[in-house]
């Protein structure tokens, strides 16, 4: 049967090398952008199945941010976008606002390197900030895919540095 999709919202990867590299995950839910980090980074593999750290929420205008945090600030280090897009939820799912509560968030992703259907899935028996982001199994899994990285030696002699607009101390 197929699903028809409503309601697009807007979802960013930023490829993010402060203390260690990872590759912040973030959905435009509830007018802020919910974020996870993601050790590995995504996959387009429906076999990976990646660790996905909730972290604190970020303003919206955090979408375009790309810089090199200096140090003495939070996340300190160059942060780039890596992919970005819309999103949609399936007709027949709640809100991203609701399925956020009860741990499992249902989507469909329209991006330029993530695309198709997945999920994020808090660790069972928890209300921790533990998920997982898992690919779905569609048409646009890709049992090869393979990460690559967006801060390029050229990519990061093009930053500059900024304080980006979600400061927390």
């Amino acid at each position: 049967m197929l699903q028809r999709t409503v309601d697009q919202r807007r979802f960013i990867v930023h490829e993010h090398k402060a203390t260690r590299l990872h590759y912040d995950f973030r959905l435009e839910i509830g007018g802020v952008l919910k974020s996870w980090a993601i050790p590995k980074g995504p996959s387009m593999n429906p076999a990976d199945k990646r660790l996905a750290v909730m972290v604190p929420d970020h303003p919206l205008e955090y979408a375009d941010f790309e810089g090199v945090i200096p140090e003495g600030h939070s996340g300190a280090g160059p942060v780039v976008i890596w992919d970005h897009g819309t999103y949609t939820v399936p007709e027949d799912e709640d809100p991203p606002e609701k399925q956020i509560e009860t741990g499992r968030i249902v989507f469909s992703l329209h991006g330029r390197k993530l695309r198709g259907g997945f999920a994020l899935a808090r660790f069972k028996g928890g209300q921790g900030a533990q998920w997982l982001l898992i690919k779905r199994k569609d048409k646009e899994g890709d049992t090869a895919w393979r990460l690559q990285t967006a801060l390029t030696a050229r990519k990061l002699k093009m930053l500059s540095v900024k304080t980006p607009p979600c400061e927390s101390a």
